[in-house]
């Protein structure tokens, strides 16, 4: 009878529990179904419609231009209405869209599809993400925010490996990989509606609508040192094949690149776990931005095979590192009623910097030269390492909320 009378201690909430799994696995396919056709979108409006490179470029353009267009938006729609319902819509339009590419007859057509699937895109990653944040128990968050990422990571390291497999299974036909995007993103959004979320109170503001409602205003000091590594990025990433194939005579090389990339940024993720589940956020930010500062330096220094394939390592070790420990400082810099603004703060910040790192590298490799434009890409990421020791870090211990 003294055994009946014994009342047990609670369970410690887990990390891994239904919910989360749930998101994490709806935020796979959601990138899973983006980058199955992201790499042979170039092949097919080439094959398909005769564009050359600069058309193909333009066409493309428009999906990051509108993702990043959206996204402020995004954070403020989150924060401001029931975020379930807002990941629901916005994940059914992103499904939907992918309809859009199997009906288009026409290059302008195809474009215009193309430009307005950035914009649930943008919207759906900033609402997944949000939500995966209030289904973590607090004493899990800032780990649970680390793995978050590597849904991310494992999508597009397994993404285009899986489409040149699909594509030369399917005799070339890209319809037949429009349509398993088209499936594996209607999965994710079946998922994604069994997802369970407490019901909160949403009381209209009745204050005027600032900038800090689509902006972090507290975090432009880390969005500032977020867009100088994504600026370094966007030019690797952009013109790292082009000067693999014409300056290293490596052809068919760009896929173990990006492979090895990937590798490097699940492992650090992995690794870096402990230190974010003890809370040594800064410290974890600042190990990434060293480690991805040493990659830049060895792609810039390094013409050979080896500087190639290493840096790409070590680039996706500090990025592993450095970006969810980012994306945990916005997140504690910001009360609970601004996560959704946290959230689409980082992810403006680092799609801004892509798109001045492709544009920059553009420039300087036309008329400099590619090893130019990547000791460009270096010395911007040098000095959002030095930005990041001199005032981020400071910053973020005074002002962090959690």
């Amino acid at each position: 009878m003294d055994q009946m009378n014994i009342i047990s201690e609670p369970a410690e909430p887990k990390l891994w529990n239904a919910n989360y799994l749930k998101v994490w696995i709806g935020n796979f396919l959601i990138h899973f179904s983006f980058t199955l056709i992201v790499p042979l979108l170039p092949l097919y409006l080439s094959e398909t419609f005769g564009a050359n490179k600069q058309t193909i470029g333009l066409c493309l353009a428009g999906y990051t231009v509108m993702a990043l267009i959206i996204r402020p938006f995004s954070g403020y729609v989150v924060d401001s209405f029931p975020r379930k319902a807002v990941l629901i819509i916005c994940n059914f339009i992103f499904f939907a869209l992918f309809g859009g590419y199997l009906i288009a007859g026409s290059l302008t057509m195809f474009t215009i599809f193309r430009t307005l699937h950035g914009a649930p895109f943008g919207a759906t990653t900033v609402a997944a993400s949000t939500v995966a944040i209030d289904v973590l128990p607090s004493a899990h968050r800032t780990e649970g925010i680390g793995y978050y990422g590597l849904s991310n990571n494992l999508a597009t390291a397994i993404g285009p490996v899986v489409a040149i497999y699909m594509l030369q299974a399917f005799s070339g036909n890209f319809k037949a990989l429009f349509w398993l995007s088209l499936l594996f993103s209607l999965a994710g959004l079946i998922l994604d509606a069994t997802i369970k979320l407490q019901k909160r109170d949403f009381v209209p503001e009745k204050k005027v609508i600032s900038l800090d409602r689509f902006f972090l205003s507290k975090g432009w000091r880390e969005a500032a040192a977020m867009l100088c590594y994504a600026f370094s990025y966007g030019v690797i990433s952009t013109y790292v094949a082009i000067y693999g194939k014409e300056e290293l005579g490596i052809t068919g090389g760009t896929g173990l690149f990006f492979s090895l990339l990937a590798v490097g940024l699940i492992l650090s993720r992995l690794t870096g776990a402990h230190a974010l589940r003890n809370n040594r956020v800064s410290r974890n930010a600042g190990i990434g931005v060293i480690i991805s500062a040493f990659g830049y330096i060895i792609f810039a220094l390094l013409h050979n095979r080896f500087g190639y394939y290493a840096s790409a390592f070590i680039i996706g070790m500090g990025n592993g590192h450095m970006y969810p420990a980012f994306q945990n400082m916005f997140i504690n810099l910001a009360p609970n009623s601004q996560r959704g603004t946290a959230n689409s703060s980082i992810l403006t910040a680092w799609d801004a910097g892509v798109g001045l790192g492709v544009l920059a590298g553009g420039l300087f490799s036309e008329h400099m030269g590619y090893h130019w434009a990547f000791w460009v890409a270096a010395a911007v990421n040098a000095t959002g390492m030095a930005y990041y020791f001199l005032q981020v870090r400071s910053h973020f211990e005074t002002n962090k909320l959690r």
